[in-house]
């Protein structure tokens, strides 16, 4: 699962928006559940949002401490165990968000299923934002190789240049026409929840990776700074409240080198690991919190 390359692009012109940070003890909520995320670089310590991503909450927990089965990468059987463990931080962007829970270690893994989003997309303020003209070309290709049923260089051969052109340009006067952020996503398939809690991606924000609407699965990533233009795709399902230090010590790692003619994969040189995910009581917490 990857991040959209419109949302890359979108990442450098925001790279700079590093907010303050917002994982202060005060704003912390008790009743939540709490889990602790241990690392081969140190501990981070993550509030869930249970209101407003139960779903996602659940399948974290549960996949954490061996409640829910996944496909073993190895055989291709649905087996039950401790899913995180000994998974590594497969991408990690300095100034933007650390990524990991996939088994195959390369984005492209998953836990074999998939599960909807958990957005609230109306309290997020989206139908407020205008739609940013850069998604114009992503939009437009996504859309016409869709409906066209394109996936290759053969497909494009079958279908035709002319079908292309035809299409193209219908979906470049759609994307026009179209007035806000909230607008754009529902065409782009996104399903959103007004009665869900919301919770904007910002600075120690723990979010579901995806690979497009309704992907979600086991891979998740974790802020190291604000990332509005994230708003809207992902469900943020908690957020870090100790250890950030160590979440930004994750995005620094040195990443290996791109190969000729690929691009740069930012995957760390040395791997850094995730030892274990295990929730944690709200007793633990506040002892932890008032140290």
């Amino acid at each position: 699962m990857r991040f959209h390359n419109f949302t890359l692009l979108l990442f450098v012109c925001f790279v700079g928006l590093i907010g303050q940070d917002k994982t202060k003890p005060e704003s912390v909520k008790i009743q939540n559940p709490f889990a602790k995320i241990q690392t081969s670089l140190g501990d981070i310590y993550v509030e869930l949002y249970k209101d407003a991503a139960p779903k996602t909450v659940a399948n974290f927990l549960d996949l954490a401490e061996g409640r829910k089965e996944f496909k073993d990468v190895k055989t291709g059987k649905m087996i039950k165990g401790k899913f995180f463990d000994g998974l590594i931080f497969h991408r990690v962007i300095p100034k933007f968000m650390i990524q990991g829970g996939d088994p195959m270690g390369n984005g492209g893994g998953g836990p074999g299923y998939s599960f909807e989003d958990e957005i609230n997309g109306i309290a997020l303020g989206l139908k407020d934002k205008p739609v940013d003209q850069r998604l114009g070309k992503s939009y437009v290709q996504k859309e016409t190789f869709a409906e066209l049923s394109i996936k290759s260089k053969a497909d494009y051969e079958r279908v035709g240049a002319a079908k292309v052109k035809e299409v193209w340009d219908k979906k470049v006067t759609e994307f026009k026409s179209i007035k806000s952020l909230f607008e754009l996503n529902v065409k782009m398939g996104y399903k959103y929840n007004d009665k869900l809690k919301f919770n904007n991606l910002v600075k120690g924000s723990l979010a579901m990776a995806n690979s497009g609407p309704n992907t979600n699965g086991s891979q998740f990533f974790i802020n190291v700074a604000d990332t509005p233009f994230l708003d809207g795709k992902h469900t943020n399902f908690g957020k870090v409240v100790k250890g950030m230090e160590i979440a930004i010590k994750i995005s620094e790692a040195p990443v290996a080198p791109a190969l000729p003619q690929q691009r740069k994969t930012d995957k760390p040189l040395t791997e850094i690991k995730i030892i274990s995910i295990r929730s944690i009581s709200s007793d633990e917490m506040k002892k932890l919190l008032a140290k």
